[in-house]
């Protein structure tokens, strides 16, 4: 006679969700559903289930784990519960025509609905926080995304961001505009897009570039510009220069002008939408008398340049999120992650390529 299998010995069985349904009463879908921290099973259900499978010492396959996550990124079924992204414009409209941010929104969109979600949008012009907050709990909403916070040009000033309730909900916010609140964030590798877009311009034979662009310490895109340099001969090294938009645009001409003149490029890396039309009203021509790039052909009229690959930067937002609602790890973290999506190259008429077959390493 064979030895009997004793539940209670992990040596002689694995506790299965069936064991956990078997000893609380409850069907195994919805101790599937509760491990999981899935929002149509009620907190105290979550708990209770959560509870007995620690106490049962209990261990999800792997295997299954990753058949399940299979089966739910591939599912075409109705989308089980929404997501928030929350939009602090005080123009609302505004925030999606930057096409970064629209790009960001289809990449999130795309992701939550493939992995069981719907990606609602909230804006802080029509609902105050405490009415988003009701909302969000009638409706069980647990997890946010932070569409931007911009600082005092676009953003609602209304705003009181410490009065929300962020430990009752998971949140990820795009960019690193703010300190408040100090979320899990996504955005742009921009130090490595500085570093790329550098050195993509020397390998068309560029040998005198200069960098323009809005000086802020969350936009860093200077600070591979400036790693970059460090592989030249001191004499091609060109001070950074940065514009503010505060300046009127006759003083911004004045100070690129006499930038221009002092420093003699032959290209330009910038992040700035309105160089093109600076450059153009001081009569210089693009690209015959400047080479032009920048670090994002999405948001500025350059055609050669970088691009942040927006939409991966909202998939990643979104795979975040979830998973952070899955964890139950909710609120502020102690310790923020900050994950970052490189860009690539994009070669433009603006930039022409000097050099065919010689690579500058």
């Amino acid at each position: 006679m064979g030895k009997k299998h004793d539940k209670t010995d992990p040596s002689q069985h694995r506790v299965t969700i069936y064991d956990i349904a078997e000893a609380i009463g409850v069907s195994h879908t919805t101790v599937s559903k509760a491990l999981r921290n899935n929002p149509r099973i009620s907190e105290a259900t979550r708990v209770r289930v959560q509870e007995k499978a620690a106490a049962m010492n209990y261990r999800p396959d792997p295997m299954l784990s990753a058949l399940s996550s299979y089966r739910m990124a591939n599912r075409e079924d109705k989308t089980q519960a929404a997501l928030a992204w929350i939009n602090p414009f005080r123009a609302p409209d505004l925030l999606r025509q930057t096409k970064e941010f629209d790009l960001y929104w289809q990449g999130a969109k795309e992701t939550a609905n493939r992995m069981g979600y719907q990606l609602e949008e909230f804006n802080t012009v029509d609902l105050s926080f405490p009415r988003m907050n009701t909302i969000f709990k009638t409706r069980n909403i647990q997890g946010l995304l932070l569409a931007t916070l911009c600082g005092p040009d676009y953003e609602d000033p209304a705003i009181n961001w410490q009065a929300f309730p962020w430990q009752d909900y998971a949140i990820v916010r795009f960019g690193r505009q703010n300190s408040y609140p100090e979320a899990h964030y996504i955005t742009s590798a921009q130090t490595t897009v500085g570093i790329l877009a550098f050195r993509s311009m020397r390998e068309r034979g560029y040998q005198r570039i200069g960098f323009v662009g809005k000086y802020t310490r969350q936009r860093i895109f200077n600070a591979g510009v400036s790693f970059a340099q460090e592989e030249l001969p001191p004499e091609q090294v060109i001070q950074r220069l940065h514009l503010s938009d505060a300046d009127p645009v006759d003083l911004q001409m004045s100070a690129l002008d006499h930038w221009i003149k002092s420093n003699r490029p032959d290209a330009i890396l910038t992040d700035r939408p309105n160089l093109t039309e600076l450059l153009k009203t001081m009569g210089y021509r693009i690209p015959e008398d400047l080479g032009l790039a920048t670090t994002s052909i999405h948001d500025t009229p350059i055609n050669a340049g970088i691009d942040q690959n927006p939409i991966d930067i909202g998939r990643a937002a979104v795979r975040t999120l979830i998973s952070l609602i899955t964890e139950r790890t909710m609120g502020i973290p102690s310790v923020r992650n900050e994950i970052m999506i490189e860009g690539k190259w994009v070669d433009g008429s603006m930039l022409p390529n000097k050099q065919v077959s010689k690579h500058w390493k």
